[in-house]
């Protein structure tokens, strides 16, 4: 996890969107660093922990001038539990006026668990059965451990949440689909959102070249 800083490692930000938190207008914070190296990651620019590319005093102000057009601002990232000041961040843009989203990995469990009175809804990724398959697709050994422990922790909240899978099939089998789901019954959490792959800015060559591979197989045959 990142050291404590005086303000918010950002490395991209999204003004509007309607898509990033259900129902509602908001922001998109990225928050820069992950310590996961998800082979399907579209966002591997925000991997590392290089203080990122955005001014965090910045974004308030740009913040506060939206206050009365937007309804929430949504921490993702990278992986925003990756930084010790993001509860320091969350109050601030709390006391602006916003709803708090955040979309998490759930890579650190007891940190999660420190954020989530000041969170209104949370996405939450379930990248794969909570076995030793969740280790091909973050190459961490024993990821899924963390990851089952967040949305434990998640689900006794009581936060709104969404759960989201993103699924390529040289990752994740049908088989592997219906693990995911018996798991989320038996803890009592709603299915999971079906996510397909982005080629778009991923690094993982092989997993790209797949994906177009299976697009082009479905391409209809020209008339003879």
């Amino acid at each position: 996890m990142a050291s404590n800083h005086a303000s918010l490692q950002v490395g991209g930000f999204v003004p509007f969107t309607t898509v990033d938190y259900p129902g509602h207008l908001a922001a998109v914070v990225f928050c820069q660093g992950c310590v996961w190296r998800c082979r399907y990651c579209h966002n591997p620019h925000l991997q590392p922990f290089d203080g990122g590319r955005w001014s965090w005093e910045n974004i308030l102000a740009l913040l506060a001038e939206r206050k009365n057009f937007l309804e929430a601002v949504v921490f993702s990232g990278g992986e925003p539990t990756a930084q010790a000041c993001l509860p320091w961040a969350m109050r601030a843009v709390r006391d602006l006026g916003f709803k708090i989203g955040l979309h998490t990995a759930g890579i650190f469990p007891e940190f999660l668990a420190g954020v989530l009175p000041l969170v209104d809804w949370v996405g939450l990724d379930v990248k794969a059965p909570f076995d030793e398959r969740y280790d091909r697709i973050t190459r961490k050994k024993d990821s899924f451990d963390a990851s089952a422990e967040s949305l434990r922790l998640l689900l006794a909240s009581g936060v709104s949440y969404e759960l989201r899978t993103t699924v390529h099939p040289e990752l994740l089998s049908p088989v592997d689909l219906a693990a995911i789901s018996l798991s989320l019954e038996s803890l009592g959490a709603t299915p999971t959102n079906i996510q397909p792959f982005r080629p778009e800015g991923c690094a993982d060559s092989g997993l790209v070249a797949a994906d177009r591979a299976v697009g082009a197989s479905k391409q209809p045959h020209p008339a003879l």
